[in-house]
């Protein structure tokens, strides 16, 4: 019995194996099958599309979207026939400010509307005169004090016109003069208001009596003060007691000179020498 159990054993086992092969193949089968269909048919339905279909369809334009849930149809202002508006008078405006007018003309500068020309370094060639960058200003309302003029205080002359081109000298001391001329110079002599930062030049020289204020201008007032305390021009005469004396002019004399061509002059003639050969230097031989 045991042969034939074994026996049937192994032919149950073969028999399983087969069936399961079979199955394999019938499911293998199957899965082509459909591959193939699916195949066949995407190729009948690409023969079938017209030619149109390839070309790529305009994509459809997206709503617009709002920030807030609103509908942009009732929130639109509301057609209005033309006959139906009504032109009003504008408001008054609110200041002066918001009126707006025509633009202005270019300003254009006359010889009264000068602000100034700065003249760099400035010389005063004189109490009132200032020359500079080719100009040659005289200080408006002031009378001139020359170079050469003398004042006399006591019955001594003294060089006032000097004294004050000097005090004048000092106040500048090179800085830049403000005065009211146009912008180009000229060889003639203008009258000119000047100023030094802030300092009217004018003012400055009458205050301290270093020039006369002239007649209907507008220093008359601090001349007639300078004139009573004795200032500058008006005042005495410099005490130079205390500086050394001055040196005397020297006047160099120069030794005579002998003429190079003067047949009279002798000459010193030549003085004859002996000349003795060194110490060390053999004899000539016989």
């Amino acid at each position: 019995m045991r042969p034939l159990h074994a026996a049937a054993a192994v032919l149950t086992i073969l028999a399983m194996g087969a069936a399961i092969a079979a199955g394999g193949r019938a499911v293998l089968h199957g899965e082509n099958g459909r591959v193939a269909a699916r195949a066949e048919a995407g190729i009948a339905a690409q023969s079938e599309a017209p030619a149109t279909s390839a070309v790529p369809q305009p994509k459809m334009a997206r709503p617009e979207v709002y920030s807030r849930a609103i509908n942009p149809k009732i929130v639109a202002p509301p057609q209005l026939q033309p006959e139906e508006l009504e032109r009003v008078e504008p408001r008054a405006p609110l200041s002066e400010l918001a009126l707006a007018g025509p633009p202005k003309p270019p300003k254009t500068k006359m010889p009264d509307d000068w602000n100034g020309t700065k003249l760099f370094q400035p010389v005063a060639s004189a109490a009132g005169v200032i020359e500079a960058k080719g100009y040659s200003v005289a200080i408006s309302g002031v009378d001139i004090v020359r170079q050469d003029e003398t004042c006399t205080d006591g019955g001594k002359s003294w060089t006032c016109g000097t004294r004050a081109r000097t005090a004048f000298r000092a106040f500048l001391r090179g800085r830049a003069v403000v005065c009211t001329v146009p912008p180009e110079g000229g060889r003639d002599l203008i009258t000119a208001e000047c100023r030094v930062g802030n300092q009217d030049v004018g003012q400055w020289l009458i205050e301290n009596g270093w020039a006369r204020a002239a007649k209907s201008g507008p220093y008359v007032g601090a001349g007639e003060k300078a004139r009573m305390a004795r200032k500058g021009i008006f005042g005495p005469a410099p005490n130079l007691s205390g500086l050394p004396p001055a040196p005397a002019p020297f006047a160099a004399t120069a030794p005579p000179t002998q003429p190079i061509l003067d047949p009279s002059a002798t000459a010193t003639p030549p003085t004859e020498t002996t000349a003795t050969p060194p110490a060390d230097q053999p004899a000539p031989s016989e």
